[in-house]
């Protein structure tokens, strides 16, 4: 049997072939990322007559159209997490000079453990990534607009934000559509402020808390020099978050889609809801890739680190942060959300707070054991039962 390893590029990949013994077939082999690239592929693996394995590093997104074309060629195709490869190459085990080539790597190391790689990539696995990975950058920007208009507000009334519990609750956005500066809402007729309020908040709000705001207004210490060109990036500001809010609706709609042709396992787990298990499924991917729950936990980051030299061990322990960002923060999520609605997870939070332990440290501990019971499930084939 052959293996072939290929360094992706954006637009140069490069092959290394070895065979059964470890041995080079050739030289490396450099193929554009282009239609005449991977025709120049397959004649070479057209011409090596046993079987033929090969395997690639989920780099970015540049592997996807090779993987496919290659797939449609009936080749078998491992997909590699990098951090496997660049823990094999670490390790020292081979030293030759051909060893300068990341594909001669990934030859290698698919060659070796081959017995135990899993070979497939379901579509649906990958178009959630996609979905899930853009609406974590769509979320990312949500957050950045609320933080600039924050700023704003510190500038230019200060104050405004003790008027409401959230500053961006659509009552509020209403008013910062008319008004920004203290000077503004001051001169609002009351009657007129009231029944903005009154519209906007379906009459939790009316004279009260108009008279409130004028009161802050008239006192404010917000710097009024700054007022026009702050309202011209405020209104920028709320148009953007109310297009990013709409966007991200219809991402989960999608994301929802995709989900329902999935098996419901992840979402039988207290404080997973349909995003985050989404998010879980597609950056995990084949579960059957791990042999154990520890190397899932390892391969998301969230095992800890322990430092020691000589006859010093630290007691204090720190999450490792390797893998995917994607991954620790959906599971993240789920343990904030596993400790307060899990009847197992809740008890078992107040326990660790009780002795002592930081917010945080718990949390990673919540994490862990999530995705224990994630691998369980996902092996298993099966939805998580709530133990009381």
């Amino acid at each position: 049997m052959y293996y072939v390893g290929i360094d992706i590029a954006k637009r140069k990949h490069v092959a290394f072939t070895l065979d059964g013994e470890g041995e080079p077939v050739g030289k490396a082999l450099g193929i554009s990322n282009d239609r005449d690239g991977f025709d120049k592929l397959l004649a070479h693996l057209g011409q090596l007559e046993t079987k033929v394995a090969v395997g690639l590093e989920a780099t970015g997104h540049y592997w996807l159209a090779l993987y496919r074309h290659l797939v449609e060629a009936d080749y078998e195709v491992i997909v590699l997490n990098p951090l496997q490869v660049q823990a094999y190459r670490k390790s020292g085990i081979r030293k030759r000079k051909d060893d300068r080539y990341d594909a001669f790597w990934i030859a290698d190391y698919i060659r070796i453990s081959h017995h135990r790689l899993s070979p497939s990539v379901q579509p649906d696995l990958i178009q959630l990534r996609e979905l899930t990975r853009f609406r974590a950058s769509l979320s990312h920007q949500v957050g950045d607009c609320k933080r600039k208009a924050i700023g704003i507000l510190d500038r230019i009334f200060p104050e405004y934000e003790t008027l409401f519990s959230n500053v961006f609750i659509q009552t509020s956005r209403q008013l910062l559509a008319d008004a920004l500066a203290p000077e503004e809402f001051a001169d609002f007729d009351l009657s007129e402020l009231s029944q903005k309020l009154q519209e906007s908040s379906r009459g939790r709000h009316g004279q009260a808390k108009a008279r409130e705001i004028q009161a802050l207004a008239a006192r404010s210490v917000g710097v009024g020099f700054l007022g026009n060109v702050l309202r011209v990036q405020m209104t920028c500001l709320l148009e953007q978050l109310a297009l990013l809010e709409q966007q991200l609706d219809e991402l989960d709609a999608e994301i929802e889609a995709v989900m329902a042709r999935l098996p419901q396992y992840l979402t039988s787990i207290p404080g997973i809801g349909p995003v985050t298990g989404a998010t879980i499924l597609a950056e995990i991917g084949d579960v059957h890739r791990f042999t154990t729950p520890e190397k899932l936990v390892a391969y998301a980051g969230i095992d800890p680190t322990v430092f020691q030299t000589g006859e010093f061990r630290a007691t204090n322990t720190r999450m490792s942060k390797r893998g995917s960002p994607y991954l620790r923060h959906a599971l993240w999520q789920a343990a904030f959300a596993a400790s307060r609605f899990d009847p197992e997870l809740r008890a078992y939070y107040q326990r660790k707070r009780a002795e002592g332990k930081a917010h945080g440290t718990v949390l990673g501990a919540i994490c862990r054991k999530l995705l224990h019971r994630i691998y369980i499930i996902l092996k298993e084939e099966r939805p998580y039962v709530i133990r009381d």
